[in-house]
């Protein structure tokens, strides 16, 4: 079996990581590619491209919780120590897939996976070395109506960052659903996003930074925190982290124009090296429909 190349699609939820992954198995479709699609979701039900193999056929989220008493957060976390403990029903059908195939991974929205807890890189860990060697990109999606707020787009920013340190793989950083987001911002204010720049959180009010001081309750310091003191301070240490390290910058993804998902996937061959260890094709090669998730 020669070398294997696959994408872990993460990201919190909401932020479109389902779409994306059925809009980048049309792409491969139209472009008469093959892929093996892992839903690793164990509440997710509903898909536009039925998986390859499905985690709910090992462990759903839905018996933990009933059988075990765990909320969402907790029944997730012991779904993915169950499959870290039974990890042949994931590797095993992987021996199979061929370098033809891109591998795509859909992960669930609870971001503790990738910034809190060792499942996730425990998991990266065994799909990239040993005998499966696959040769993975993570890509991290982020919604672009996070832009509205710019606290909550750094927060999500400063997420991103700790994915890419905790999981170590080739990174690519994703602003989804721009379609949403289309017409609302000159282009130039856009790449102050694209290229986090931290000098957007100096413009307090703008950034939403308002504190509300209520009666009977305890406001710490008043005088501080309604001025937003605080939370200024606070959010400009969080900006100046995130430019510190200058790892995260984003690309634009719009799922229902063919042309953007294809610049993300492009991304994404080049860093696993996918086209590189592909043989040239001949102009009337076929792949089988049936062949692809």
């Amino acid at each position: 079996m020669g070398s294997k190349y696959g994408t872990i699609i993460m990201g919190p939820a909401g932020a479109g990581k389902t779409t994306f992954c059925s809009a980048l198995i049309q792409h491969l479709r139209n472009n008469k590619r093959s892929c093996y699609y892992i839903n690793l979701d164990p509440a997710a039900e509903d898909f536009a491209y039925e998986p390859d193999l499905d985690i709910k056929e090992l462990i759903s989220l839905e018996d933990v919780m009933e059988e075990l008493h765990l909320g969402p957060n907790g029944g997730l976390i012991y779904c993915f120590e169950f499959l870290l403990e039974n990890l042949d029903f994931l590797t095993e059908p992987l021996e199979q897939v061929g370098e033809e195939y891109l591998i795509i991974i859909d992960m669930p929205g609870q971001i503790e996976l990738y910034t809190h807890v060792p499942i996730v890189p425990s998991l990266v860990r065994a799909l990239t070395k040993g005998s499966l060697n696959i040769s993975m990109c993570a890509a991290y999606l982020l919604e672009s109506t996070f832009i509205v707020d710019r606290a909550k787009f750094f927060a999500g920013t400063l997420s991103a960052m700790s994915a890419m340190l905790m999981v170590e793989l080739p990174h690519v950083n994703v602003l989804s659903k721009m379609d949403l987001v289309k017409g609302q911002m000159a282009r130039k204010e856009l790449k102050r996003y694209i290229e986090p720049d931290v000098s957007l959180l100096q413009d307090m009010p703008e950034s939403g930074l308002v504190f509300e001081y209520r009666d009977g309750v305890d406001n710490g310091d008043a005088e501080e925190v309604a001025k937003g003191d605080m939370f200024g301070r606070l959010n400009r240490a969080v900006g100046q982290l995130i430019d510190d390290f200058s790892l995260v910058s984003f690309l634009k993804l719009d799922v229902q124009d063919e042309d953007s998902v294809g610049a993300v996937l492009s991304y994404i061959d080049d860093a696993i090296q996918f086209h590189e260890a592909q043989e040239p094709r001949e102009p009337n090669d076929e792949v089988d429909d049936g062949d692809m998730g």
